[in-house]
């Protein structure tokens, strides 16, 4: 049985809960902030794209379903990039915490609406489109431990 994550907002509707991952790779903070907050670090292990590490800067990741326009709000290296994603109302943030010369790397992937609303691009239910891309992060986040970790 499939279980659903919804969280309250202010205005009494319901949204769906962010994707919250988080993982310790043996490697050192500087190393997993270069392969996340660099354009070439984030095609290896997520997508292509024009990153640039800039507040304020846009980028496109080069989605299944076509460019993604992006904009870079929080850079706080080594500890933290934030951007949205789309034009959905996405956030996406990398959160990293050096604990005795490893790095806890925690995914959010916020900004979800209600379980019903269509998501334009995949013509797919949020609450579709939510559980299988917690999945797929699981999947991309064992790609960038297997690229840090080298």
């Amino acid at each position: 049985m499939q279980k659903r994550r919804f969280i309250l907002v202010e205005n009494n509707q319901v949204t769906l809960q962010d994707i919250q991952q988080t993982v310790v790779f043996d490697a050192p903070i500087q190393k997993v902030w270069d392969t996340v907050s660099t354009s070439e670090g984030i095609a290896s292990w997520f997508m292509p794209n024009d990153f640039q590490a800039q507040v304020g800067q846009e980028f496109h990741l080069q989605s299944p379903f076509g460019p993604s326009p992006c904009k870079v709000i929080e850079l706080d290296p080594p500890n933290r990039l934030s951007f949205t994603w789309d034009e959905d109302g996405w956030v996406v943030s990398f959160i990293l915490k050096e604990i005795e010369g490893k790095t806890e790397f925690t995914l959010i992937h916020g900004g979800w609406k209600s379980p019903d609303y269509i998501l334009p691009k995949p013509n797919a239910k949020s609450s579709v489109i939510r559980e299988s891309m917690n999945q797929g992060w699981t999947g991309i986040l064992d790609k960038l431990r297997k690229i840090v970790m080298n």
